[in-house]
């Protein structure tokens, strides 16, 4: 099955660099919306057979254009929402305390599951919970699935999960609004990240595109 994990488009939120993971969240901004728009252009090389967004407002605005477009049903999971930030909601993420969310959270994907986020969600409960809705969509058959997730929950469960793909590497590649990630493969053989916002993914430890460290989430 190809994978694509796209990020949702600008909230008011990310404007101002806060940890907003709570459901239902902020909507798009006008910027945003225009980002959605571009989505079915963007991919219009994929032969997207179904589309998954989170519970969050912000990812069902954007995927709705790309359902328009495909003429496909937006399934909505819970699993696939963003990391619960807990007690760290609405921090600036540029700050020491803002800062200890993707640290956490990249723990989780360096293999420390049973870490907690402060006042929230484990890793092994996040990554689960993720699992669970690619699982079903590779059970349903479609070749290429879409889903319209969040910027830390991308990263992080890919840094899991794909094969080519380390912490260090998604850890210092922050995913613009809208940005791409494309997988091939399975739950039970594995995956393999095929591009990074364009990109193509070198293996695990043999460079990549250039990004920036840590970076926004949500």
């Amino acid at each position: 099955m190809r994978l694509i994990l796209v990020r949702h488009g600008q909230t008011p939120s990310n404007v101002d660099g806060l940890l907003d993971t709570a459901a239902p969240g902020p909507g798009l901004t006008p910027l945003g919306e225009a980002q959605a728009a571009a989505l079915p252009e963007a991919l219009a090389g994929e032969d997207i057979e179904a589309l998954y967004a989170s519970t969050l407002i912000r990812t069902q605005q954007t995927a709705a254009p790309l359902a328009a477009a495909r003429g496909l049903d937006v399934v909505v999971r819970d699993g696939i929402r963003e990391l619960s930030a807990g007690r760290l909601e609405m921090v600036p993420g540029h700050t020491p305390e803002g800062e200890r969310y993707l640290r956490t959270a990249f723990a989780w994907a360096a293999g420390d599951t049973a870490l907690r986020m402060p006042g929230g969600e484990s890793g092994a409960e996040a990554l689960t919970r993720y699992d669970a809705v690619i699982a079903e969509a590779a059970a349903s058959g479609a070749r290429a699935v879409a889903m319209v997730s969040h910027g830390a929950a991308i990263r992080v469960w890919t840094a899991a999960r794909a094969g080519n793909v380390d912490v260090a590497f998604a850890a210092a590649r922050p995913l613009a609004n809208t940005g791409v990630v494309i997988l091939d493969g399975s739950p039970s053989d594995g995956w393999r990240a095929v591009s990074w916002e364009g990109a193509v993914v070198a293996p695990a430890g043999e460079g990549g595109p250039a990004g920036e460290a840590l970076g926004a989430t949500g």
